[in-house]
């Protein structure tokens, strides 16, 4: 599981909860430096190993958050990304840490999905972006925002070990759903708060799609 700088903290801990309660595994928390990172709500987070001494991984993760433009244009963090995808059995984010897979060029190709006010800027990358909850696409599977996090660690817990395991790790979490409001998506909150939302994120959204936009521009002319 990579970590950089005004990460999502639930993007990662959610799925890290189900993973850690699998049979056999472990869990390693990687990032540039041994230093802690904090998450953009400022939870201090401590990695277990560097980028440069990370051992190969079976399954390579990257959460969403605020810092995953800093993540993308970062070349130590892309290029880990693309060398530990070469050996990974299976390559997943959730949130916008598909924004980092895509700079990385690791989702060109595939059907994934992201948070839901940034499905329009996976869709400038060569992906075929589906808005659902969790995508399985080959060894590729994204979750949608934030919470869908749990849904995709549990998802790919029955991917890697079988669905009865799975409901056993749902059911020590105990996780039911009950939501005290109809609006955690952007097709039951209303249009009055779903429009207060974009208007608020409109201007760091347009940032990010001309970034986003640069970025492919230069790499086209690179090649």
């Amino acid at each position: 599981m990579v970590i950089f700088p005004a990460l999502t903290q639930l993007d990662l801990t959610g799925p890290y909860e189900v993973f850690g309660r699998l049979p056999a595994t472990k869990v390693l928390l990687f990032a540039e430096t041994l230093d802690p990172v904090k998450s953009d709500k400022g939870l201090r987070i401590l990695p277990d190993s560097t980028f440069e001494e990370a051992p190969q991984v079976d399954v390579l993760f990257v959460p969403g958050g605020n810092g995953v433009f800093a993540a993308m244009q970062s070349k130590t963090l892309i290029a880990f990304l693309q060398k530990q995808a070469g050996g990974a059995k299976y390559v997943t984010s959730v949130c916008t840490g598909a924004l980092v897979l895509a700079a990385a060029g690791l989702l060109d190709g595939y059907k994934a999905t992201t948070h839901w006010l940034s499905l329009n800027l996976l869709r400038l990358f060569d992906v075929e972006v589906l808005e659902e909850r969790v995508v399985i696409d080959r060894n590729r599977v994204t979750g949608g925002g934030v919470t869908a996090g749990i849904d995709f660690g549990l998802q790919l817990a029955a991917v890697l070990y079988g669905e009865e395991q799975a409901k056993e790790i749902q059911l020590m979490l105990e996780y039911n759903p009950a939501p005290p409001f109809n609006a955690g998506s952007p097709k039951t909150a209303g249009d009055v708060i779903v429009k207060r939302i974009v208007d608020d994120r409109a201007e760091i959204q347009k940032e990010r799609e001309d970034l986003i936009k640069k970025m492919l521009e230069q790499k086209i002319m690179a090649e």
